[in-house]
């Protein structure tokens, strides 16, 4: 194996024939049957109907990722500083 480098198959970026096969497929079922969908989705329970909603949006949104926010002003650097004093400048113009 080679150390960090790709020395064959598909090369970095290309998608998988599988994968886009697959997901076109997919495409075309939910297209065709939507008003199948919808209808059945109308029938579930309000607690069912929530969570085939929830399932359906993390295919719909991205999801957020966890971040640390810096409480105070003191822990930031002067280059953070002057960067920010720099953004609201452009904003407040």
């Amino acid at each position: 194996m080679a150390k960090g480098h790709k020395t064959g198959g598909r090369g970095k970026g290309t998608p998988n024939k599988i994968t886009a096969d697959l997901r076109e497929r997919i495409h075309d079922f939910l297209l065709e049957n939507w008003q199948f969908i919808q209808d059945d989705f109308k029938k579930l329970d309000p607690k069912d109907r929530l969570l085939f909603y929830e399932k359906l949006l993390q295919y719909g949104l991205p999801k957020l990722q966890s971040t640390e926010l810096i409480s105070s002003i003191e822990q930031l650097s002067d280059h953070q500083l002057d960067f920010i004093i720099n953004e609201l400048k452009g904003i407040i113009k």
